[in-house]
């Protein structure tokens, strides 16, 4: 494995190159896209049958989301669909990359499924197709029935059965018009947030052994879930979706490079060697010893068609005692940064790329979620976001400097669509290239928005 000092050469050679021009530099079969989830856009949570997840419990906790706000209207897209889809077309995407709510289609997590809860995704994958948009559809992202965490969620290994059979429930009904399917997304995230520490649903505090038992049920999850869909219908495209991001030591000292590698295994390769190797990173070999039963490994690798990459920043990672793996956030030597006080280092997503390239066999790669959040203001009937454009600029060129170097990536998506319900944050952050004035649901596309339409016609001319 590369040292994290690699990221840093790879930043100085990216700053380096020249912007190259979109359209010179990628091909007609590059697949422009963008997406959401589920949770942080549909609304509706009591609708139609739709059951609870843990992120509406979570919601109701004091002081657990920074503005007090809950998911239950978001961007209001279970009636507005069509609206959205409308500014997909004008955007003229290839492809939508958008989640199902396993809440939605179970209520209960197991058992019957909801008619009405699969007759929104029917109609938002017609009229998709209608609009000339493919469909991408994600499994779980992040939005677990509540009833399903009454029983454990992910520190119990039955969730891989309770997911593989939520899976061929919506594959059932949607795969006849939906050929690409993602397992999961961001289960390091999840698990690191959600299980190590509280600040994301389920709220669980449970340091380092919940954050590797929740990683092992969700490779294990994903890994037979997958493996059901292969068996449906051989002739669906299969993958997952992984944060990836370079883990860059706070400084110099000998304990802040180990504390960073410790991070990279836990946050990178617990979840991209699970399923590209079929082995845990051998730094955490021993802590996840009672964890992987006979076969789980067998199991969790998979030959996936394509391997969606999230690529947001760097992280900078500093040696700290009490934490889990003895290891927590420092401080960030780069300058520009986000609302959310990320560091903006396109140079870390050519080396994710680079990396993949040289020691995972080069797979197949589309880039799932690449984006940024700024504080966007309206002005008339406009809303300028200069910083955003310019990020989807550099990360989309470091994407061209990847493909010139041989590695496979065959899209690039936006995160996101539009403002949203962001997790922890509520609606105080907006990551969106399309502004949502929350009091009234209007949708205004944003500067960035116009650039990336101009990007697409250009990139497929």
């Amino acid at each position: 494995m590369p040292t994290r000092r690699s990221f840093l050469a790879a930043s100085a050679a990216f700053a380096a190159l020249p912007r190259l021009a979109c359209a010179a530099s990628l091909p007609k079969d590059f697949l422009w896209g963008a997406s959401t989830s589920a949770l942080q856009i549909e609304g509706a949570v009591a609708e139609d049958g739709r059951g609870a997840s843990i992120w509406e419990t979570f919601a109701k906790r004091p002081g657990a989301i920074m503005d007090g706000s809950h998911p239950d209207v978001a961007c209001d897209h279970y009636h507005r669909w069509p609206e959205d889809v409308a500014l997909m077309k004008s955007l003229g995407l290839g492809a939508y990359r958008f989640s199902i709510a396993w809440p939605r289609v179970l209520p209960g997590g197991t058992g019957k499924v909801n008619a009405k809860g699969l007759d929104f995704y029917d109609r938002l994958v017609d009229g998709l197709l209608k609009a000339g948009v493919r469909p991408m559809a994600c499994l779980y992202h992040w939005d677990l029935p509540q009833p399903l965490q009454d029983k454990g969620g992910w520190l119990n290994r039955d969730m891989a059965g309770w997911m593989s059979d939520y899976a061929l429930a919506a594959a059932r009904r949607l795969g006849d018009r939906v050929k690409d399917w993602f397992a999961l997304n961001e289960p390091s995230v999840s698990a690191i947030f959600g299980h190590g520490y509280a600040e994301h649903a389920p709220g669980l505090n449970g340091g380092a052994p919940a954050i590797l038992a929740a990683l092992h049920h969700q490779n294990l999850a994903q890994g037979r879930t997958l493996a059901a869909l292969r068996a449906e219908n051989k002739g669906w495209a299969l993958g997952t979706v992984l944060s990836l991001q370079p883990i860059v030591p706070a400084s110099d000292r000998p304990e802040d490079a180990a504390a960073a590698i410790r991070w990279d295994a836990v946050w990178n390769r617990v979840p991209l060697d699970g399923v590209m190797r079929g082995l845990p990173p051998d730094i955490l070999a021993d802590a996840m010893v009672d964890l992987i039963k006979p076969g789980d490994m067998e199991s969790i690798r998979f030959p996936l068609d394509v391997l969606g990459v999230n690529y947001y920043s760097p992280l900078t990672i500093q040696h700290q005692p009490g934490r889990a793996f003895d290891a927590w956030w420092g401080v960030p030597r780069i300058a520009r940064r986000t609302a959310m006080d990320w560091p903006v280092e396109p140079g870390g997503l050519l080396q994710v790329l680079t990396e993949l390239k040289e020691l995972y066999g080069n797979p197949n790669v589309l880039i799932t979620e690449t984006g940024a959040a700024f504080d966007d203001h309206p002005q008339g009937d406009g809303v300028a976001d200069p910083e955003r454009t310019a990020f989807l600029a550099d990360h989309l060129n470091a994407v061209i400097k990847a493909r010139q170097a041989g590695c496979k990536v065959g899209g690039y998506f936006v995160w996101s669509l539009l403002d949203n319900w962001e997790w922890q944050y509520g609606y105080s952050r907006r990551f969106g290239i399309t502004y949502i004035d929350y009091a009234s649901q209007r949708r205004m596309p944003k500067d960035s928005f116009r650039w990336y339409a101009k990007r697409i016609k250009e990139g497929v001319a």
